[in-house]
């Protein structure tokens, strides 16, 4: 465990007015964001903005990962309007590029794939101009679920490896690293045209060499987007910081991972996988149009 954190790791404290309104837009569709459940640094500045990341299938996740602070316990009854008032919420915020992720709900026997869809589509039904990102978890390795979210064509396809293989055992025990990667590799074979996405985090005992070999395993199978991230310990009672990533070495990861083909690359101390989110679809829809 390290001490202080460095000056780097600061960010203003949340707009109140930005934060009680989107509150009250939220509770108003019964709503929830992953923002919220898991403590995002940037919250105060992206509610301000007026986006969120929608956080489907309930806040308690049925996994124990280490490093997250949704909520984990007896999962919830499944809110059947919410597709709806998800893709109303969209409507309201005026958002061209919304993003939906999840708990993960291995509960259900497609893993809540199915509600992914529900929600793709009622977005579509009020906001055609919309692109969809949405953030997948595993589904249990179900590649079934993963077929059907796949023929919902969403923009993009997020799944987030995390952490690197290495370190499985102590930050994703019930996850698979090669699991997470057949996934994303599932998504470009049966639909080339869906943008794949990926997130790691820094900062948990990965080494440069861990890091440059999870690089090369994204490259091979084609994944457009990856983001880059510090750990941040949402509580004493979670995995601890192990390092502190410094901007600098952010830009040299960021500039390798480009170097060895990843298309997109966000790097930094307080990037998250659904941070700015449109900046890399509008730069892939951009290079494409080329």
């Amino acid at each position: 465990m390290i001490g202080q954190k460095p000056k780097w790791i600061k960010k203003k404290l949340p707009h109140t007015k930005s934060l009680n309104e989107m509150n009250k837009l939220l509770k108003s569709l019964s709503l929830n964001t992953v923002c919220q459940g898991a403590k995002c640094p940037n919250m105060g500045e992206c509610f301000k903005n007026k986006t969120a990341t929608f956080m489907i299938l309930g806040d308690i996740c049925t996994r124990q990962c280490k490093f997250c602070a949704v909520s984990k316990g007896a999962p919830q009854t499944i809110d059947l309007k919410e597709p709806e008032n998800v893709a109303i919420a969209v409507k309201k915020l005026d958002l061209k590029h919304a993003v939906i992720t999840s708990v993960t709900r291995d509960d259900l026997e497609d893993g809540g794939a199915q509600h992914f869809v529900n929600t793709i589509k009622e977005i579509r039904k009020i906001n055609s101009h919309v692109s969809i990102e949405v953030l997948i978890p595993d589904f249990n390795g179900n590649e079934e679920a993963v077929e059907k979210v796949i023929e919902a064509k969403p923009e993009i396809i997020n799944h987030n490896l995390e952490t690197v293989p290495t370190l499985y055992s102590s930050v994703r025990p019930q996850a698979n690293y090669k699991g997470s990667l057949s996934l994303l590799n599932q998504v470009k074979r049966m639909d080339a045209d869906i943008i794949t996405k990926t997130g790691l985090m820094l900062g948990v005992g990965e080494s440069e060499e861990d890091f440059y070999k999870t690089v090369e395993d994204l490259v091979a199978i084609d994944c457009d987007i990856l983001t880059l991230g510090q750990y941040l310990q949402p509580s004493k009672h979670h995995l601890p910081v192990v390092e502190y990533i410094t901007p600098e070495k952010f830009d040299c990861y960021k500039n390798i991972a480009e170097e060895k083909g990843i298309r997109f690359v966000v790097s930094g101390p307080f990037v998250r996988s659904s941070y700015n989110a449109i900046d890399g679809f509008e730069q892939l829809k951009l290079q494409k149009s080329l």
